[in-house]
């Protein structure tokens, strides 16, 4: 028995594709959708598997008019408008425990790659250069963590830097039980007063918008590296470059970012940018922290196992 027609507007992996075709539905791919094409598409649909190409607003839920569901490749249901889809009974599903361990490794990457100038010394031992003095690093060990956001994905990086000797120090605003023994459920204000590393693990809501800023780095007592894979516009752009200016953010490895892609970004921001991604202390990536062929297949996985328990 047919189940409807589902928009397939995200890569995903063959288990959620098989398993939806097995559970009654008619998968329709649309690789080059985008918010002027998707209300077509979606007219007919009872379903829709997203990512960040799509906003789906009012607007597109109104051109969805049998949407029953929506299910998100990855966290961050910003892209949907979650309260009118409940006003309209339509379920909304994500995937956050389905990439968590993918971006909590990348962090720890970035961090590391930051803190023994990996990437500096590979560019510079390429190019001729044969600099060890200059390239002395700096161990994790004995450091003070603090970990912004304690959701799956803050949950999952605690964890990874458990095997490095660090304190680390734990601030959610909503998650405050169910603490792992190795982490120290503290106050904003302790992990300012403490941290050698900020990382943030918040989702994108009203107040994490520029949640660091000029008055977050004038908080902090100490030079500290900042480690964003939440979402770019979570750390002001404009507060990291002077942070860095001025000496206080010691380094700073960035998955995200205000606008994506950056030739998007244009004027003085673009320039701003520009400034931040030339130094040595600074790792740039291009949103790619939870993006690993294995957390496809989990995401995939988490999905399907959601939707079809409708």
């Amino acid at each position: 028995m047919s189940q409807g027609k589902v928009l397939i507007a995200a890569p995903i992996h063959p288990v959620l594709a098989e398993g939806l075709t097995a559970a009654g539905y008619q998968l329709l791919p649309a690789e080059q959708v985008t918010q002027a094409t998707a209300p077509a598409l979606l007219a007919g649909c009872v379903g829709v598997i997203t990512s960040t190409r799509l906003q789906l607003d009012r607007a597109l839920l109104d051109a969805a008019p049998l949407l029953r569901w929506i299910g998100r490749m990855g966290s961050g249901m910003e892209v949907v408008d979650v309260a009118y889809a409940a006003e309209r009974g339509i379920q909304c599903y994500s995937s956050p425990d389905g990439n968590a361990n993918a971006v909590a490794e990348h962090a720890l990457g970035m961090l590391l790659a930051l803190n023994k100038r990996i990437v500096v010394s590979s560019n510079e031992v390429k190019a001729g250069k044969w600099l060890r003095e200059d390239n002395r690093g700096t161990e994790l060990e004995g450091k003070t963590v603090g970990i912004i956001g304690f959701g799956h994905t803050g949950r999952a990086f605690a964890k990874k830097m458990l095997g490095f000797d660090v304190q680390i120090l734990v601030y959610d605003k909503y998650k405050q039980d169910n603490m792992p023994g190795y982490v120290t459920h503290s106050t904003l204000a302790q992990i300012q007063r403490e941290a050698d590393i900020i990382s943030f693990h918040v989702p994108l809501q009203e107040d994490t918008v520029h949640y660091f800023d000029e008055k977050f780095i004038s908080g902090m007592h100490k030079g500290f590296v900042l480690v964003n894979t939440s979402r770019g516009i979570v750390a002001d752009v404009n507060a990291i470059r002077n942070g860095l200016e001025a000496g206080k953010i010691t380094g700073a490895c960035l998955d995200v970012w205000e606008e994506e892609p950056l030739e998007r970004m244009s004027g003085p921001k673009r320039a701003i940018l520009e400034d931040i991604m030339k130094r040595d202390n600074v790792i740039v990536t291009p949103h790619i922290a939870g993006y690993s062929r294995e957390a496809l297949y989990k995401m995939s996985e988490v999905l399907l196992k959601k939707i079809v328990s409708i």
